[in-house]
């Protein structure tokens, strides 16, 4: 029997159409051309959200410190980025400055910022302090500019002898700047030299004359020389008045404030019943003006000292202001046009003869109802004082009459 005959060869297969997929466990050898455009997307999509977060807020052109909320986020915009190459996929994770950095960074500018504030203030209340409880006449007269100066002019005496009075008239002139409150730089204060003196002062203008009063200065040992050693050729005024009524007066200042200390005719005596006046009383000390005088003579001329009645500056202001004026080299400007004589406090009262406002007298701490004092001690005290008041006149080469006002009472 003839055998089969073979079978056709199977037709050969058709081309395939993909790779197979690579069998388990094998890593493919390159990126397939979607996998790519998808990596593309995402790194474009990355440096966006990057430009975004980081640079979006620069554009604002602000300080940092108004851009981001306190304990935000703070770092400068970077540049954008270049087109190729990418960032890297983590770039939007970068961590930002802590918060404590940037509270740290706002601390350190407002402590920069601080200071010229403080100074500006201090400033601001060194200006009220040197002008006092008031601003007006000569210190209102002129604009806050010009340059602080030590005084050529010191009121410094005497306490209740009428230098306010003096101080208030004189303020009236455009060129006077004055301190309104008493800085007692040569018995007090001097230890803080006289940079803090020279602050105290009001700003002038050329010329104008800055002045200050404090009436404690006349009976200081050390202020004569103090004030020599600032300035050789300052000019000095001195208001002085009937030592036994000022004695008085400067007793009833104290009652006011001190109610439960002892009567004037208990002070004023060491011994009564021996007629012992008591000078280390302050209110009788300060009277014995020769005494005082003498230590001022020794530092300054006559020439540079300006004595005031304190008597004729109540009954003729205008009078005494002329020869103060004159004193300090300025044209008579406050005359009797700018006085008012007040019945109720007896004494004149400011006004300014431009305008229809009510006069402006001193405050009620000025001119005090004198308690009753036993005529007998008066008497006492006048005869303490003539002798000193008579040297006093013969020192300064004028007669204030206080002998003959007594005589008259």
């Amino acid at each position: 029997m003839a055998p089969w005959p073979a079978p056709p060869p199977p037709p050969p297969p058709p081309p395939p159409l993909a790779a197979p997929p690579p069998p388990p466990g094998a890593s493919a050898k390159g990126p397939p051309a979607r996998k790519l455009l998808f990596m593309c997307t995402l790194s474009l999509s990355v440096t966006y959200l990057c430009y975004s977060l980081l640079g979006g807020s620069g554009s604002l052109q602000f300080p940092l410190a108004l851009q981001e909320p306190p304990g935000a986020a703070a770092e400068p915009p970077p540049s954008p980025p270049p087109p190729s190459p990418p960032p890297p996929p983590d770039a939007w994770l970068r961590t930002p400055p802590a918060a404590g950095d940037m509270a740290t960074a706002q601390s350190a500018l407002l402590e920069r910022e601080a200071p010229e504030s403080s100074t500006a203030d201090d400033e601001l209340a060194g200006r009220r302090a040197a002008n006092g409880s008031s601003d007006r006449g000569g210190a209102a007269g002129t604009p806050d500019y010009g340059e602080k100066k030590l005084p050529q002019a010191l009121i410094v005496g005497v306490k209740k002898g009428g230098t306010r009075a003096l101080l208030e008239a004189i303020r009236v002139h455009p060129d006077v700047r004055a301190v309104g409150v008493e800085p007692h730089f040569f018995d007090r204060n001097y230890e803080k030299g006289l940079e803090w003196y020279r602050n105290v002062m009001p700003k002038t203008l050329d010329g104008q004359v800055t002045m200050e009063k404090t009436p404690s200065y006349f009976v200081t040992n050390e202020a004569p020389q103090r004030i020599h050693a600032m300035a050789k050729d300052i000019k000095l005024i001195v208001v002085v008045r009937n030592p036994v009524t000022r004695a008085i007066s400067d007793y009833t200042q104290t009652l006011s404030k001190k109610p439960e200390i002892p009567t004037f005719e208990v002070l004023a005596f060491k011994n009564r019943t021996l007629g012992l006046i008591d000078a280390s009383w302050s209110a009788i000390r300060i009277g014995i003006y020769a005494l005082h005088l003498e230590n001022w003579l020794q530092y300054f001329p006559l020439s540079q000292i300006l004595f005031v009645s304190g008597e004729r500056l109540i009954v003729d202001p205008a009078g005494e202001m002329a020869k103060v004026q004159d004193f300090l080299g300025l044209k008579r400007v406050v005359t009797e046009k700018h006085f008012y004589f007040n019945k109720t406090k007896g004494f004149p009262c400011l006004k300014k003869p431009e305008d229809s406002s009510a006069p402006r007298c001193l405050g009620k701490s000025k001119g005090r109802t004198h308690p009753r004092i036993d005529p007998d001690v008066i008497h006492r005290l006048q005869k303490f004082y003539k002798p000193f008041n008579m040297m006093f006149y013969q020192m300064t080469g004028q007669d204030f009459q206080w002998e003959r006002e007594e005589g008259d009472k």
